[in-house]
């Protein structure tokens, strides 16, 4: 007995992957909306991260790299770097070359026994993270 085929669905309001991009967070009457926590603003673009799946996450992790703490959520955000650059998150730049390993470590240091499903959920987390913000809705 096999498995059903993986459907690949394109969200809604999405008609390509040309047309998923960050969107920018406006008021009732079209002005901008006030900058508070969760927004994050690059290139004239703001994306609202904590209402995005395991955008709390994310903001956690830009805002303990902002302050130099060494955390699961800021290893989280380092391993996602290079695609939530181009997201426009200001992810800062790092010379860890191996963010995977740290993390994992991170994880082990904290539950040995739970360290490889936490991983795996975490990475799930930022993947469902990145392709919301990626697209408008």
């Amino acid at each position: 007995m096999g498995y059903p085929a993986p459907s690949f669905e394109v969200p809604h309001g999405a008609r390509n992957r040309d047309a998923c991009r960050p969107y920018e967070i406006t008021g009732a009457r079209g002005e901008a909306a006030d900058r508070d926590v969760g927004v994050v603003a690059y290139n004239q673009v703001e994306m609202r991260t904590d209402q995005l799946p395991g955008g709390a996450l994310v903001q956690q992790g830009l805002d303990d790299l902002a302050a130099a703490r060494d955390s699961v959520a800021a290893w989280l955000v380092l391993v996602g770097a290079p695609r939530l650059r181009r997201l426009g998150l200001a992810v800062p730049p790092t010379d860890e070359p191996r963010a995977e390993h740290r993390l994992y470590e991170r994880l082990a240091a904290i539950d040995p026994d739970a360290a490889r499903s936490r991983y795996n959920a975490l990475i799930r987390l930022l993947v469902s993270f990145e392709r919301a913000a990626a697209c408008d809705g």
